[in-house]
């Protein structure tokens, strides 16, 4: 069998996100063979060396890759588990889907609803949340007030944040889906990134709801329920850069 990368196959044993297996590894709690792991880039053999995580051992499930979309509620954290006790996207999976090592492809804050992926593929992963593949991600917005011509351009042009500018959004007002009354298309993944947009402007974004990921629509899933995407749901939204 051939080696992969530590923190590949720590993505895929279920200890997190790629970002939180790097940093497991650079906070110690790795280990390879009974020793501290050296990098979170050393190559490992998942068929023959001892591979914990704060003392469990950990196993690959590379081999049942399993893609989820769920439509989120409000109220529950887009991580897999919360140091303070709170629920979180998984708790809501029915049993059997909670030891394959799932987590949420990037996230939806606390208050936001809609469309979220959950899985077990890093390589998945990492094509859906590096900024260089440009996946458009489509939100609802209900906000106070009406954006003006000049506010609407600022926000198409890029806004300067705290954390940087913005890539340009496409904003449109709609009235087909009370209460939102805007549709906003972004390709990146700030924290709570379109509700500091419109707060910039000064108008405070009531509620939130993500409806599209590249060409992967929400559609009449129910908020709270899932379903597994077919395989050509996947290889098209895969294909659907810059969209």
């Amino acid at each position: 069998m051939d080696s992969i990368p530590l923190h590949k196959f720590l993505v895929e044993a279920g200890v997190g996100a790629r970002r939180q297996a790097v940093a497991a590894v650079k906070l110690g709690r790795i280990t390879v063979n009974g020793k501290a792991a050296a990098s979170y880039t050393m190559p490992v053999y998942p068929e023959f060396d001892e591979i914990t995580c704060d003392g469990k051992l950990l196993k690959s499930h590379h081999q049942a890759k399993i893609v989820l979309m769920l439509n989120k509620p409000a109220g529950l954290l887009s991580t897999t588990s919360d140091d303070r006790g709170r629920r979180t996207v998984l708790d809501i999976l029915p049993p059997e889907y909670r030891g394959l090592g799932i987590y949420p492809v990037g996230r939806l804050d606390q208050d936001t609803t809609g469309l979220l992926l959950l899985t077990n593929d890093g390589n998945l992963t990492y094509r859906l949340t590096h900024p260089k593949f440009e996946l458009g991600k489509e939100y609802l917005v209900h906000v106070d007030g009406t954006l003006s011509p000049r506010e609407k351009e600022e926000m198409e042009k890029g806004l300067l944040l705290d954390d940087g500018l913005t890539s340009p959004a496409a904003v449109s007002e709609i009235g087909y889906d009370p209460p939102f009354n805007y549709s906003i298309v972004i390709h990146e993944g700030r924290t709570r990134q379109v509700r500091r947009m419109f707060a910039y402007l000064g108008h405070l974004v009531r509620d939130l709801k993500r409806v599209r990921i590249g060409n992967l629509k929400l559609g009449n899933l129910k908020e709270g329920e899932f379903r597994k995407l077919l395989p050509q749901e996947i290889g098209n939204l895969l294909k659907s850069h810059g969209e």
